[in-house]
């Protein structure tokens, strides 16, 4: 069996070691990666009109309303190793992102477009991470390692009444023989708007079989004044019931910072390899009337490993009089990333546009 490419190429000394493994591109202008299959399309008038065939003719696609379009679908084993899209951020939340291994009938990936790519509030922001880059101007990568044994498909739906224009993807992945132990990659997303007074956001819940969780992303809008990250999270793991094997001490300390995020008395956003906070929204006077935070913690060197089920929550606690806890009702966004092994249990029905929309 060779190699798994996505895992070789981790380190930049296995970048010197041949493989024969093949690699192949999906786009707007070779919307299959087959084999001398780009830049083929023909102009019918646009602006490689005098150039020709071959000169930058189909760049990117437009999705109609209610449309929804197949960017992807790969036959045989490989791994997918990036995927590079890119979109007005009026539609970041009205797109829905999905993707099938091996001809399932339920995606194991479905979130809104911007929120896979931490990028939930529909403005632009950057994010330097491993896994996951947001480049200037709204240049959204993704390095998360995919692998497939049969078939990939990758599916974006459009649910607004209008169509999206100017939707450019490429996708770039490798056939090659997949190892047995190798599990599928998972992503959900999950809201609270608001979120009930004294209960708690669930991330994930209803994971069954042996896997690992790999990554939280939040887009967190605070509807109260004063500092709203006092809440832990929380891992149930295998035969946890009532109280989980990992929780954790606070919002910020399960993002990796501190004391409120806060020096000088302002918050500090910060974006590093494995844990950030990229997005700080404040109030304007105007029409942002709170404070919006967008966050992320990769378990990458720390994979929360379970072997039968798998529960995350998260709880929302600021502050009121006398030094007690405040149980908040914020508006709480979350992308939860994971492997397993198949089949996964059905996810929650996406809730329609109006549910999902930043407003």
């Amino acid at each position: 069996m060779m190699p798994f490419e996505t895992d070789l190429y981790l380190s930049l000394g296995g970048l010197s070691r041949l493989s024969n493994a093949r690699t192949r591109s999906i786009s707007a202008e070779n919307p299959t990666g087959a084999p001398g299959q780009g830049g083929r399309a023909i102009p019918d008038g646009g602006p490689a009109r005098e150039l020709g065939q071959g000169w930058k003719v189909r760049p990117c696609i437009d999705i109609n309303a209610g449309q929804t379009v197949t960017l992807a679908a790969v036959d045989g084993s490989g791994a997918i190793q990036h995927i590079w899209m890119t979109v007005d951020p009026a539609f970041w939340r009205g797109l829905v992102l999905r993707i099938y291994w091996d001809d399932e009938a339920q995606p194991s990936i479905e979130t809104p477009l911007g929120d896979f790519f931490c990028s939930g509030w529909t403005v632009r922001g950057l994010v330097n991470s491993l896994p996951v880059a947001v480049n200037p101007a709204g240049g959204f990568n993704s390095y998360w390692s995919m692998p497939f044994r049969r078939h990939a498909r990758i599916t974006i739906e459009n649910l607004l009444p209008r169509t999206v224009t100017g939707f450019f993807y490429q996708i770039t992945y490798a056939l090659t023989d997949i190892p047995d132990e190798t599990a599928y990659f998972h992503a959900q997303w999950r809201r609270s708007n608001p979120l009930p007074y004294k209960q708690v956001h669930t991330l994930l819940d209803g994971v069954q079989g042996q896997g690992h969780y790999v990554g939280t992303y939040i887009a967190w809008g605070v509807n109260n004044n004063g500092w709203w990250g006092e809440g832990e999270i929380k891992f149930f793991m295998d035969d946890d019931d009532e109280f989980p094997t990992i929780c954790g001490t606070g919002t910020e300390d399960y993002f990796g910072g501190a004391w409120g995020f806060q020096q000088d008395g302002q918050y500090v956003a910060y974006s590093t390899p494995f844990l950030g906070m990229p997005q700080i929204i404040r109030p304007d006077g105007m029409n942002n009337a709170n404070q919006r935070f967008g966050l992320y913690r990769w378990h990458i060197l720390d994979p929360i490993r379970f072997q039968k089920r798998l529960r995350v929550t998260i709880q929302a606690l600021g502050w009121r009089s006398e030094s007690r806890f405040l149980p908040l009702q914020d508006d709480i966004a979350s992308t939860a990333f994971w492997y397993q092994r198949e089949p996964h249990a059905p996810f929650p029905i996406l809730p329609d546009r109006d549910f999902l929309e930043v407003i």
